[in-house]
């Protein structure tokens, strides 16, 4: 357990829909250490939104273990719940889920106001982590300054803000076009190269060659789990681990 950064056993989660029990996980174990590329794929249905629901603290499982970066955190109250998702993961979801009235500054150091972190040290690292993802000249517009592409690279900056064991990014390019697509992805391999442990849960098989491990589910259940033999690999790279202010 000591490398792993999600370990889960056993794990299930039953939804009951009036009479109908459905079995949406039917005993996942998943291992993923420290610094991997992991995509999760599955057909609708699969179980792979549940268990990515499970995996950032958001949902409990019905049964089973999981343990996030050590800690088990399976039978959490819904407020430790919380706590751990804002110390332990960077989220990135489809819908970039940014706060419309705030500026890029003001998104990504909005996790680093739960943290208790000082205002300048929560503008500082801000800053310093929307410069990594090439808006350092944007920091003060707001979402609707920004095109689509720019909105998801500040959902990552803010996903990134909080130095997290785990990136998890939920169909992070469904709302972007293909060439936008490819320059958010090699961000996410960017990001894995400063190494950052990253899970990404995708239904397009393109973008999930860009993970060094693909994990597919069906029917609730692990159907394969494989090495990737066809990586993309970008350009350039990034430089994540110095920052000023720690």
């Amino acid at each position: 357990m000591s490398n792993s950064v999600i370990l889960t056993e056993k794990l299930r989660k039953t939804y009951v829909m009036g009479a109908e029990k459905v079995h949406a996980l039917a005993g996942v174990d998943v291992t993923i250490n420290r610094n991997e590329y992991v995509a999760l794929m599955g057909p609708s249905g699969s179980g792979k939104s549940t268990l990515m629901n499970l995996l950032g603290c958001l949902d409990s499982p019905t049964s089973g273990s999981y343990w996030l970066n050590g800690t088990d955190v399976s039978e959490m109250t819904d407020a430790e719940l919380a706590a751990i998702r804002n110390k332990e993961i960077g989220f990135v979801f489809q819908t970039f889920n940014l706060l419309p009235k705030m500026s890029s500054l003001e998104n990504v150091a909005l996790p680093l106001i739960y943290s208790g972190k000082s205002k300048a040290y929560r503008e500082e690292r801000a800053e310093y982590v929307l410069g990594l993802v090439g808006l350092g000249d944007r920091v003060s517009h707001k979402p609707n300054e920004l095109s689509g592409g720019q909105r998801q690279r500040v959902a990552i900056a803010r996903a990134l803000v909080n130095d997290p064991a785990l990136i998890l990014a939920d169909e992070p390019t469904g709302n972007l076009d293909t060439k936008t697509s490819v320059e958010i992805m090699e961000i996410f391999t960017q990001i894995h190269d400063a190494g950052n442990t990253v899970v990404l849960v995708t239904h397009e098989p393109d973008i999930a060659e860009h993970a060094h491990r693909i994990i597919r589910l069906r029917d609730g259940l692990v159907e394969s789990d494989l090495r990737n033999q066809n990586i993309v690999r970008p350009s350039t790279r990034l430089n994540l681990s110095e920052t000023d202010g720690h």
